[in-house]
Protein backbone atom coordinates (compact mmCIF):
# COMPACT_ATOMS: atom_id res chain seq x y z
CA UNK A 1 0.00 0.00 0.00
CA UNK A 2 2.51 2.83 0.73
CA UNK A 3 4.52 1.84 -2.49
CA UNK A 4 1.39 2.03 -4.28
CA UNK A 5 0.32 5.57 -2.63
CA UNK A 6 4.25 6.74 -3.32
CA UNK A 7 4.79 7.39 0.28
CA UNK A 8 7.18 5.84 2.93
CA UNK A 9 6.34 3.34 5.84
CA UNK A 10 6.14 5.78 8.56
CA UNK A 11 3.79 7.81 6.46
CA UNK A 12 1.82 4.58 5.77
CA UNK A 13 1.43 3.77 9.61
CA UNK A 14 0.86 7.44 10.29
CA UNK A 15 -2.08 7.50 7.85
CA UNK A 16 -3.48 4.07 8.80
CA UNK A 17 -3.29 5.28 12.56
CA UNK A 18 -1.45 3.48 15.62
CA UNK A 19 -4.00 1.03 17.21
CA UNK A 20 -3.84 0.06 20.61
CA UNK A 21 -0.73 -0.13 22.54
CA UNK A 22 1.34 -3.34 22.99
CA UNK A 23 3.79 -3.64 25.43
CA UNK A 24 6.95 -5.13 23.56
CA UNK A 25 8.96 -6.11 26.15
CA UNK A 26 5.93 -8.50 27.48
CA UNK A 27 5.34 -9.82 24.48
CA UNK A 28 9.25 -10.67 23.62
CA UNK A 29 9.43 -12.17 27.67
CA UNK A 30 6.10 -14.34 26.28
CA UNK A 31 7.67 -15.71 22.92
CA UNK A 32 4.91 -14.05 21.41
CA UNK A 33 7.53 -11.82 19.06
CA UNK A 34 7.74 -12.87 15.23
CA UNK A 35 10.75 -11.82 13.16
CA UNK A 36 10.04 -8.34 11.69
CA UNK A 37 9.78 -9.73 8.23
CA UNK A 38 8.28 -13.05 6.76
CA UNK A 39 6.68 -14.70 3.99
CA UNK A 40 3.86 -16.83 3.78
CA UNK A 41 6.26 -19.10 1.50
CA UNK A 42 9.25 -19.00 3.40
CA UNK A 43 11.24 -20.44 -0.27
CA UNK A 44 10.59 -16.17 -0.97
CA UNK A 45 12.50 -14.83 1.90
CA UNK A 46 16.18 -14.36 1.30
CA UNK A 47 18.47 -14.30 4.06
CA UNK A 48 21.80 -13.42 2.32
CA UNK A 49 25.05 -11.29 3.92
CA UNK A 50 28.13 -9.38 2.93
CA UNK A 51 31.16 -9.27 4.94
CA UNK A 52 34.56 -7.64 5.42
CA UNK A 53 32.95 -4.27 5.27
CA UNK A 54 33.28 -2.77 8.49
CA UNK A 55 36.77 -1.24 9.98
CA UNK A 56 38.76 -3.94 11.78
CA UNK A 57 36.98 -6.72 10.40
CA UNK A 58 39.89 -7.90 7.93
CA UNK A 59 42.01 -8.20 10.86
CA UNK A 60 39.32 -10.62 12.80
CA UNK A 61 39.21 -12.59 9.48
CA UNK A 62 42.57 -12.45 8.33
CA UNK A 63 43.87 -13.93 11.42
CA UNK A 64 42.06 -16.58 10.53
CA UNK A 65 43.06 -17.11 7.67
CA UNK A 66 47.16 -15.70 7.27
CA UNK A 67 49.46 -18.17 6.41
CA UNK A 68 52.91 -18.03 6.95
CA UNK A 69 53.79 -16.43 3.74
CA UNK A 70 53.96 -12.91 4.36
CA UNK A 71 51.61 -12.06 1.32
CA UNK A 72 48.68 -10.34 1.65
CA UNK A 73 45.48 -12.70 1.79
CA UNK A 74 42.32 -12.88 0.11
CA UNK A 75 40.76 -11.56 2.71
CA UNK A 76 42.98 -8.37 2.87
CA UNK A 77 42.93 -7.83 -0.49
CA UNK A 78 39.17 -7.81 -0.05
CA UNK A 79 39.15 -5.22 2.25
CA UNK A 80 41.46 -2.75 1.02
CA UNK A 81 39.37 -2.89 -1.99
CA UNK A 82 36.70 -2.07 -0.13
CA UNK A 83 38.72 1.17 1.86
CA UNK A 84 39.78 2.23 -1.88
CA UNK A 85 36.06 1.68 -3.73
CA UNK A 86 33.51 1.13 -1.56
CA UNK A 87 31.91 4.43 -0.82
CA UNK A 88 31.54 5.94 -4.56
CA UNK A 89 30.44 9.17 -5.84
CA UNK A 90 26.35 8.99 -6.27
CA UNK A 91 25.35 7.47 -9.12
CA UNK A 92 28.54 5.64 -9.60
CA UNK A 93 29.27 1.74 -8.72
CA UNK A 94 31.51 1.10 -5.94
CA UNK A 95 34.04 -1.78 -5.20
CA UNK A 96 32.11 -5.11 -5.29
CA UNK A 97 31.96 -6.79 -1.63
CA UNK A 98 32.26 -10.10 -0.38
CA UNK A 99 28.35 -12.18 -0.75
CA UNK A 100 27.26 -14.82 0.81
CA UNK A 101 23.92 -17.08 0.79
CA UNK A 102 22.85 -18.09 4.75
CA UNK A 103 19.42 -19.57 3.72
CA UNK A 104 15.61 -19.53 3.13
CA UNK A 105 12.65 -18.25 5.02
CA UNK A 106 12.84 -21.93 6.73
CA UNK A 107 16.39 -20.49 8.22
CA UNK A 108 14.63 -17.40 10.01
CA UNK A 109 14.63 -17.63 13.78
CA UNK A 110 12.15 -15.78 15.74
CA UNK A 111 13.55 -13.67 18.19
CA UNK A 112 13.82 -15.24 21.63
CA UNK A 113 13.50 -19.09 19.98
CA UNK A 114 16.91 -21.17 20.29
CA UNK A 115 19.63 -21.13 17.49
CA UNK A 116 20.25 -24.36 16.76
CA UNK A 117 23.61 -25.57 15.29
CA UNK A 118 23.74 -29.21 13.30
CA UNK A 119 25.64 -31.76 14.36
CA UNK A 120 28.08 -31.24 11.92
CA UNK A 121 29.00 -28.07 13.04
CA UNK A 122 32.34 -27.08 14.36
CA UNK A 123 31.49 -24.42 16.34
CA UNK A 124 28.66 -22.02 16.47
CA UNK A 125 29.08 -18.42 16.98
CA UNK A 126 27.49 -15.36 17.64
CA UNK A 127 27.51 -12.05 14.45
CA UNK A 128 26.13 -8.80 15.81
CA UNK A 129 25.07 -7.49 13.04
CA UNK A 130 22.63 -4.74 11.26
CA UNK A 131 20.35 -6.18 8.32
CA UNK A 132 18.24 -4.06 5.69
CA UNK A 133 15.23 -5.13 5.27
CA UNK A 134 13.61 -5.24 1.58
CA UNK A 135 10.27 -6.08 -0.48
CA UNK A 136 10.28 -6.35 -4.35
CA UNK A 137 7.57 -4.38 -5.46
CA UNK A 138 5.35 -5.29 -8.92
CA UNK A 139 8.05 -3.68 -11.63
CA UNK A 140 10.75 -5.03 -10.01
CA UNK A 141 12.47 -2.68 -7.79
CA UNK A 142 13.23 -3.16 -4.51
CA UNK A 143 12.02 -1.31 -1.23
CA UNK A 144 13.56 -0.86 2.06
CA UNK A 145 11.44 -1.22 4.71
CA UNK A 146 14.37 -0.63 7.63
CA UNK A 147 16.73 -1.75 9.85
CA UNK A 148 16.88 -4.56 12.68
CA UNK A 149 19.56 -6.13 15.17
CA UNK A 150 20.69 -9.15 13.63
CA UNK A 151 22.60 -12.25 15.06
CA UNK A 152 24.40 -13.55 12.07
CA UNK A 153 25.12 -17.03 13.18
CA UNK A 154 27.66 -19.10 11.65
CA UNK A 155 31.01 -21.78 11.81
CA UNK A 156 33.72 -20.05 12.51
CA UNK A 157 36.22 -23.14 13.02
CA UNK A 158 34.62 -24.54 9.46
CA UNK A 159 35.39 -21.32 7.82
CA UNK A 160 39.05 -21.08 9.46
CA UNK A 161 39.96 -24.61 8.09
CA UNK A 162 39.57 -23.33 4.53
CA UNK A 163 38.54 -19.78 3.25
CA UNK A 164 36.57 -21.74 0.46
CA UNK A 165 34.62 -23.43 3.84
CA UNK A 166 33.02 -19.33 4.03
CA UNK A 167 29.93 -20.71 1.82
CA UNK A 168 29.74 -23.88 4.28
CA UNK A 169 30.26 -21.91 7.68
CA UNK A 170 27.49 -19.04 6.43
CA UNK A 171 24.42 -22.15 5.94
CA UNK A 172 23.04 -21.96 9.51
CA UNK A 173 19.72 -19.98 11.24
CA UNK A 174 19.97 -16.57 11.86
CA UNK A 175 17.68 -14.03 14.11
CA UNK A 176 16.88 -10.88 13.64
CA UNK A 177 15.13 -8.05 15.27
CA UNK A 178 13.44 -7.62 17.52
CA UNK A 179 12.00 -3.92 16.29
CA UNK A 180 12.57 -2.20 12.57
CA UNK A 181 13.92 0.64 12.50
CA UNK A 182 12.10 2.44 9.60
CA UNK A 183 13.94 6.08 7.70
CA UNK A 184 17.70 6.38 7.41
CA UNK A 185 20.49 4.46 9.63
CA UNK A 186 22.36 6.54 11.75
CA UNK A 187 26.00 7.02 10.31
CA UNK A 188 27.15 5.72 13.76
CA UNK A 189 25.80 3.14 15.49
CA UNK A 190 27.15 1.76 19.43
CA UNK A 191 25.93 -1.75 20.41
CA UNK A 192 26.65 -4.27 22.97
CA UNK A 193 27.52 -8.12 22.14
CA UNK A 194 27.49 -10.71 24.98
CA UNK A 195 27.61 -14.38 25.91
CA UNK A 196 25.61 -15.21 28.74
CA UNK A 197 26.33 -18.79 30.52
CA UNK A 198 24.70 -20.31 33.33
CA UNK A 199 23.51 -16.33 34.06
CA UNK A 200 27.15 -14.91 34.07
CA UNK A 201 28.32 -12.93 31.31
CA UNK A 202 31.50 -14.76 29.93
CA UNK A 203 31.87 -12.48 27.13
CA UNK A 204 31.14 -9.33 26.50
CA UNK A 205 32.76 -6.43 24.24
CA UNK A 206 30.89 -3.07 21.82
CA UNK A 207 30.46 -3.00 18.35
CA UNK A 208 30.45 -0.22 15.69
CA UNK A 209 28.48 0.22 12.43
CA UNK A 210 27.03 2.81 10.41
CA UNK A 211 28.50 4.15 7.45
CA UNK A 212 30.72 5.78 9.61
CA UNK A 213 32.78 2.68 10.97
CA UNK A 214 32.16 1.14 7.17
CA UNK A 215 34.58 0.66 4.40
CA UNK A 216 31.27 0.19 1.93
CA UNK A 217 28.19 2.51 1.62
CA UNK A 218 24.85 0.96 2.15
CA UNK A 219 23.40 1.93 -1.15
CA UNK A 220 26.95 0.20 -2.98
CA UNK A 221 26.10 -3.02 -0.62
CA UNK A 222 22.58 -3.07 -1.84
CA UNK A 223 23.28 -2.45 -5.10
CA UNK A 224 25.69 -5.24 -5.84
CA UNK A 225 22.84 -7.66 -4.48
CA UNK A 226 19.77 -6.53 -5.98
CA UNK A 227 21.52 -6.30 -9.26
CA UNK A 228 21.03 -9.81 -9.87
CA UNK A 229 18.02 -10.39 -11.92
CA UNK A 230 17.24 -13.24 -9.46
CA UNK A 231 16.57 -10.96 -6.38
CA UNK A 232 14.13 -8.54 -7.88
CA UNK A 233 11.81 -10.79 -8.66
CA UNK A 234 7.87 -9.10 -7.26
CA UNK A 235 6.57 -9.78 -4.20
CA UNK A 236 9.57 -11.68 -3.07
CA UNK A 237 11.56 -10.10 0.80
CA UNK A 238 15.14 -10.35 1.29
CA UNK A 239 16.94 -10.13 4.83
CA UNK A 240 20.88 -8.67 3.80
CA UNK A 241 23.15 -8.89 6.55
CA UNK A 242 25.61 -5.75 6.72
CA UNK A 243 28.92 -7.38 8.65
CA UNK A 244 30.46 -6.99 11.45
CA UNK A 245 34.02 -6.46 13.33
CA UNK A 246 33.44 -8.21 16.51
CA UNK A 247 33.17 -11.90 17.36
CA UNK A 248 33.79 -13.72 20.79
CA UNK A 249 35.64 -16.21 18.52
CA UNK A 250 38.33 -13.94 17.66
CA UNK A 251 39.28 -13.81 20.96
CA UNK A 252 39.14 -17.44 21.43
CA UNK A 253 35.33 -17.97 23.33
CA UNK A 254 34.14 -21.41 22.48
CA UNK A 255 29.87 -21.19 22.98
CA UNK A 256 28.42 -24.47 24.60
CA UNK A 257 24.82 -25.60 24.37
CA UNK A 258 22.58 -23.39 26.81
CA UNK A 259 24.62 -20.23 25.85
CA UNK A 260 22.50 -17.20 25.52
CA UNK A 261 23.80 -14.89 22.64
CA UNK A 262 22.29 -10.71 23.52
CA UNK A 263 22.87 -8.29 20.92
CA UNK A 264 21.73 -4.81 22.02
CA UNK A 265 22.07 -0.81 20.34
CA UNK A 266 19.81 2.08 21.68
CA UNK A 267 19.22 2.94 18.54
CA UNK A 268 17.10 -0.36 17.60
CA UNK A 269 14.98 -0.52 21.41
CA UNK A 270 14.55 -4.03 22.17
CA UNK A 271 18.06 -5.90 22.54
CA UNK A 272 17.74 -9.56 20.22
CA UNK A 273 18.42 -12.60 22.47
CA UNK A 274 18.67 -16.03 21.67
CA UNK A 275 19.21 -19.43 23.26
CA UNK A 276 21.97 -21.41 22.03
CA UNK A 277 20.73 -25.25 21.03
CA UNK A 278 23.45 -28.06 19.74
CA UNK A 279 22.23 -30.68 18.35
CA UNK A 280 24.07 -34.09 18.88
CA UNK A 281 26.47 -35.24 16.44
CA UNK A 282 25.40 -37.64 13.63
CA UNK A 283 28.43 -39.81 11.75
CA UNK A 284 25.71 -40.73 9.83
CA UNK A 285 26.27 -39.81 5.61
CA UNK A 286 22.78 -38.36 4.24
CA UNK A 287 21.68 -41.24 1.46
CA UNK A 288 20.29 -40.21 -1.94
CA UNK A 289 17.84 -42.64 -3.40
CA UNK A 290 17.41 -42.67 -7.23
CA UNK A 291 13.83 -42.40 -8.85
Amino acid sequence: AAIAAGRGLAAEVAARGRGDAVDLAEALDQGRLLVPLDHDDPAHLHLTGTGLTHLGSASTRDAMHQSAVETLTDSMKMFRMGLEGGKPDQGRIGAQPEWFYKGNGHAAVAPGAPLTSPGFALDAGEEPEIAGLYIIAPDGRPFRLGFALANEFSDHVTERGNYLWLAHSKLRVASFGPELRVGDLPADLRGTSRLVRGGAVVWEKPFLSGEANMSHSLANLEHHHFKYDLFRRPGDVHVHFFGTATLSFADGITTRDGDSFQIECPDFGLPLVNPLTQRPADATPVAVAAL
